[in-house]
């Protein structure tokens, strides 16, 4: 049986998180911090637990393997696995500078597809700044020696973050989510990340956290971001809601909408989609009466082939599909 299945998030406690899904998100755990909500995931390092319905209690990854890759819609026939990672992000200190490969490279060297990212600004402190690709194109040889002189900081692009903004990433790009920042993270399925700065932290065993040099240097595009042409605009294809495409890639499409009273939408046999409420709160209904309250920090999964949808209440949500 096809529903809206609320999803219970595998949460993650790294050094640079803060408590800000626990204290305004609703996220309950017995963890000091949590950096990480896993919205969406069927990954070996987190699964979403279904938490209402005929399938409560079983991981999302069990259930789609029960009902076969129908329910996922016709997009998700050229993958072979599941493709959405999607996360909240509580960056309380500085994430390290970092970059994701490419699927050759990331399938070749760590047996997993590469990542492809998207971050929606949910909120961020006043002069908050993330680190988004180079100021200007480099030689290897110097990203090396930068990195041996600890000098990469002096030529990487730092950009003021607000409230809303939107960035797509690339796998190559290197990026850092500064501190003071919360964001809604839509990826591929990928957990591969390779450190090239780390701000001379250590890990929970005392030690430096690893950095992966060589492997960003294999993979790491020496140049400025490039622009990314469906990125945030404004649409009217949702009726009763408002509605803004924030990117479009051949890995997903995902939208931010403005739920004010009701609204009326539909989930084809092209793809599941799936939402996540950043804020207030709303009851999703579907032909079958199958009704799901959602609030602040609550993430549903909507199989392919559910059909034409309602949502009642005042909500902020990204919704995700392939």
């Amino acid at each position: 049986m096809l529903y809206p299945m609320k999803l219970i998030a595998p949460l993650k406690d790294y050094i640079w998180g803060g408590t800000r899904l626990k204290e305004e998100y609703g996220k309950k755990t017995d963890l000091d911090k949590i950096s990480e909500s896993w919205e969406l995931a069927c990954h070996k390092d987190g699964k979403s637990v279904i938490a209402n319905g005929e399938a409560e209690g079983q991981t999302l990854e069990d259930w789609l393997a029960k009902q076969g890759k129908e329910v996922l819609g016709k997009h998700v026939e050229k993958f072979p696995y599941f493709p959405l990672l999607i996360k909240l992000i509580d960056a309380k200190d500085n994430l390290s500078v970092q970059v994701h490969p490419d699927n050759d490279y990331a399938q070749r060297v760590e047996g997993e597809y590469g990542k492809t990212e998207m971050w929606y600004i949910v909120d961020c402190e006043p002069g908050a700044s993330l680190l988004y690709g180079f100021q200007h194109e480099i030689s290897k040889e110097e990203f090396e020696r930068r990195i041996k002189e600890n000098m990469l900081l002096d030529v990487v692009n730092r950009v003021p973050v607000h409230k809303g903004d939107v960035f797509f990433i690339d796998s190559g790009t290197l990026h850092a989510i500064g501190k003071g920042i919360l964001i809604c993270e839509i990826q591929q399925n990928s957990n591969t990340t390779y450190r090239i700065y780390d701000y001379g932290r250590v890990g929970k065993d005392g030690k430096p956290r690893e950095l992966h040099v060589q492997k960003a240097l294999d993979v790491t595009k020496l140049e400025p971001p490039k622009a990314h042409p469906t990125l945030a605009c404004d649409i009217d294809i949702f009726a009763g809601a408002k509605a803004r495409l924030l990117a479009s890639c051949e890995y997903f499409t995902t939208y931010h909408i403005t739920v004010d009273g009701k609204s009326a939408l539909f989930c084809g046999d092209d793809s599941f989609q799936s939402f996540t409420v950043l804020d207030g709160s709303l009851v999703i209904k579907d032909e079958a009466d199958h009704k799901v309250e959602l609030t602040k920090g609550e993430t549903v999964f909507l199989p392919a082939g559910l059909g034409r949808y309602k949502l009642k209440g005042q909500a902020e949500i990204i919704l995700s599909k392939l």
